[in-house]
């Protein structure tokens, strides 16, 4: 999909949300890496500690490591990940997690509230406050992020347009301080 998109409309911005590719061929996820989306999003969701009962079906370490896989074959591509927060993780769980992503090579950091679907769904833990999703943006920014959006209603596709225009200001800016 994403050649034929390059082949219909060159100058689109492709951003792709992939599944984790856990049972699948690694060929799967290789065709999607290169095929060279603009940003190759894969969101961890949650704190390791949390996987068995909010991602039962995923594996944390095998997220990441797709993520990290994504830059190993193109190290220019951007890269996307996403927690949610309010379903009982520490701060310190989640600070962990930011440092996961960036030895990953993770460009683009989201965090949103997590809000229950369904009923089938895991529970609200609790409603985190926006003074604490300001303190992970700043926290995020501190730990090398490009670019980090943090608030209740953040989503992985929040603003994706103009954060892209964003991300790629900020790697030159980034490149030409070096």
């Amino acid at each position: 999909m994403v050649l034929a998109i390059r082949a219909a409309a060159p100058d689109t911005t492709i951003e792709i949300l992939t599944p984790d590719f856990l049972r699948k061929p690694a060929s799967a996820a290789e065709a999607v890496i290169d095929a060279k989306p603009d940003v190759f999003n894969h969101n961890l969701e949650t704190v390791p500690r949390l996987y068995l009962s909010i991602r039962p079906g995923a594996r944390y370490y095998h997220s990441l490591r797709l993520l990290e896989r994504v830059k190993e074959r193109d190290p220019t591509r951007f890269t996307k990940s996403g927690l949610m927060v309010g379903l009982g993780e520490a701060k310190e769980e989640v600070m962990q997690v930011m440092d996961d992503m960036r030895s990953a090579g993770v460009d683009f950091l989201t965090i949103g509230q997590y809000l229950q679907p369904t009923r089938k769904h895991a529970a609200v833990d609790r409603f985190v406050h926006p003074d604490e999703f300001k303190a992970y943006e700043e926290i995020a920014r501190a730990k090398g992020f490009l670019m980090v959006s943090a608030s209740p209603l953040t989503r992985s596709s929040h603003h994706a347009g103009e954060d892209f225009a964003k991300l790629k200001a900020a790697r030159l800016a980034k490149d030409a301080a070096l």
